[in-house]
């Protein structure tokens, strides 16, 4: 059983820069790839980033590429999301959430996640 705490959300001019951490609990939190998605009112749920269970491998979204950064601290439970540049469109909750296994491949789908956070709100003011 994994147990996911988001923190590190708020309010944000656009251009301007959050961290978000999500600390786990748990002692196989090193064999879970993890990731995060991201909802925004009225819209469906969408992935942003995944890293592997070592960190040395990641995948960003198309929307995220160049802005957002994901990486994990093994020794410390907790993976984080350097956001910067923020746009308006960025506002949303983000969740982060885990699976087993070791690889990437399907990082993407929602579905193949076994656990996940109670959500940080972030939003950008323009």
């Amino acid at each position: 059983q994994v147990q996911l705490v988001e923190s590190g959300g708020g309010l944000v001019q656009a251009g301007g820069s959050l961290r978000l951490s999500c600390a786990a609990s748990g002692p196989t939190f090193s064999t879970y790839t993890m990731g995060w998605f991201r909802q925004a009112p009225g819209k469906e749920r969408e992935f942003v980033a995944a890293v592997t269970w070592s960190g040395g491998n990641t995948y960003n979204a198309d929307s995220v590429k160049g802005r957002f950064t994901i990486s994990r601290d093994n020794a410390k439970n907790t993976v984080y999301l350097q956001m910067n540049s923020l746009k308006p469109e960025d506002t949303a909750v983000y969740y982060c959430a885990a699976r087993p296994g070791r690889s990437l491949l399907g990082s993407q789908n929602g579905n193949l996640y076994d656990y996940w956070g109670q959500g940080a709100q972030v939003t950008v003011s323009s």
